[in-house]
């Protein structure tokens, strides 16, 4: 009786355990299959998500040899000629009528002006520049020193400028400026014209109020799936820019690395429109070695084109007309000259090339 007392307890335990093993399997199988699905959201969006009704979109910066933005001495900006020359060129055949420009400056002003003038079959995101708020002197490798606070306090009031030229600029080309990014790349730490991120929400508000296009915030991937909730929150939709040439990857895993990048925007913001504002592939580059060429950066970009348009991602490629003033003057193969799909001198890469033998 006893043995069969102790048998029937240890069978209730068995059965007990066996109980709560089951629960627990399941909810880890519960777990798992929304973990699995979180993995598994749909990137592709609607149509009516593309900005401006278009795809494939290209960055633009008209500075030729010899010419550069202002840098603290006054800029040196190209003819309202060559920026008609460089709009042409853009837009032959219908091959980019969607641009983006990155400042309120007087060559943005002319930008705009030209595409009126002429009837330009091309519409732009206009970007206000946001100078450095915040010393990041301890995070940017090319930062020597921190910042002087009459600098950044001097900045601030620059910005504030910056940002009404902006809304002005908005409403002046409602036709031509279909939407405004507010910043680029000023919220990740290894920049220098850092700005605090309840700044920027604060200044993406205010020109919300102002102006009836869709406003943005553009920056690297990453920062927004560590640090953009709020901003996403504000912000008519989330742009990110993705560098896989960057991040160590050659032009077989280039390819794979966007949509990783991409997917894990949109687990992190399943709601949001996203837009890829800068995403391209230098042609030479001393930081890149072999993994820089005028044929993987042809792959990538006819990769990307097909995959965006097959998404409803409108995708800014980086960018359309090489700069050699940006980088270190004593190294002219340095990256950040060389991201053109077009080179200084407006010949054509091998991409454009192909796309228009003509010119070869």
């Amino acid at each position: 009786m006893k043995n069969s007392t102790i048998k029937n307890i240890s069978v209730l335990i068995c059965i007990t355990i066996g109980m709560f093993s089951c629960k627990n399997a399941a909810k880890k199988s519960d777990a798992n299959i929304q973990e699995e699905a979180k993995q598994n959201m749909e990137i592709k969006q609607k149509e009516t998500d593309l900005l401006g009704g278009t795809s494939w979109a290209v960055a633009y910066s008209g500075f030729r040899s010899g010419q550069h933005p202002d840098r603290g001495n006054g800029a040196v900006n190209p003819s309202d000629s060559e920026v008609l020359e460089d709009l042409k060129i853009i837009s032959k055949d219908s091959l980019f009528n969607l641009i983006r420009l990155y400042d309120c400056g007087e060559n943005s002003q002319a930008v705009l002006r030209i595409i009126e003038e002429n009837q330009l079959n091309i519409k732009v995101m206009l970007g206000v520049w946001l100078k450095a708020e915040l010393s990041a002197h301890e995070t940017c490798s090319w930062l020597t020193e921190p910042i002087p606070q009459e600098t950044l306090d001097k900045n601030m009031i620059l910005n504030q400028e910056e940002i009404q030229r902006g809304i002005a600029l908005a409403k002046k080309y409602p036709e031509t400026v279909i939407a405004v990014n507010v910043g680029n790349e000023a919220l990740v730490e290894w920049n220098d014209h850092k700005v605090d991120t309840d700044s920027i929400i604060s200044y993406v508000k205010s020109v919300q109020k102002e102006i009836e296009q869709p406003v943005t915030v553009a920056d690297n991937y990453e920062w927004w799936i560590k640090s953009g909730q709020e901003l996403a929150k504000t912000v008519d939709f989330v742009s990110i820019h993705v560098y896989p040439v960057w991040e160590g990857k050659d032009i077989d895993e280039g390819m794979s690395y966007t949509i990783q990048n991409v997917q894990d925007v949109r687990n992190a913001f399943p709601d949001s429109k996203l837009v890829i504002t800068e995403a391209g592939w230098a042609s030479i580059a001393t930081e890149f070695g072999e993994r820089a060429s005028e044929e993987k950066q042809e792959r990538y970009y006819q990769e990307l084109n097909k995959w965006s348009k097959e998404m409803n991602i409108t995708t800014f490629f980086f960018e359309a007309f090489d700069e050699d003033w940006k980088g270190e003057t004593a190294n002219p193969l340095g990256a950040e000259k060389h991201w053109g799909i077009f080179t200084v001198d407006r010949k054509p890469k091998k991409v454009m090339q192909a796309l228009f033998p003509e010119l070869n």
